[in-house]
């Protein structure tokens, strides 16, 4: 990531991405918007990924992107310069071995994050694949 983040920053970004709005608001009103709109990018906000595009955090939209499963995204992640994020998405995305590769060669909170992006991705992707939920998002 361009921007370096704290690391009780991060913990309270994954917290929000599990479903903490009071984690998620904090970082919208306390120098992190850019971590509490990924959030709302992350369930299809379309405000939200505009605005991660327009103010400067493409990465964070590829992030998104890559864990929906658009290779494009993680191949522009690779060719920016951010290595880490790309195997966020890719493990984001169900890539058993790129989560491996975030545990084993890059501090184990990237992969906690790409733990819990994945878990909410999922969980999305099997409402919307669940006749019985139709027209509840």
């Amino acid at each position: 990531m361009a921007r370096q983040y704290p690391t009780k920053v991060l913990i309270a970004w994954g917290e929000a991405i599990s479903g903490n709005g009071e984690l998620r608001d904090w970082l919208l009103g306390h120098g992190y918007p850019e971590l509490g709109l990924f959030v709302h990018a992350m369930h299809n906000q379309s405000e939200a990924r505009t605005w991660l595009i327009n103010e400067g955090f493409p990465e964070l939209m590829a992030l998104c992107g890559g864990a929906e499963g658009d290779p494009r995204a993680v191949q522009w992640l690779r060719n920016h310069d951010h290595p880490v994020l790309a195997l966020m998405a890719l493990a984001a995305d169900n890539d058993d071995e790129a989560m491996k590769e975030l545990i084993q060669g890059h501090d184990r909170i990237w992969a906690n994050l790409a733990l819990k992006i994945r878990s909410i991705k999922n969980g999305i992707e099997e409402r919307h694949n669940d006749w019985h939920s139709f027209g509840r998002d």
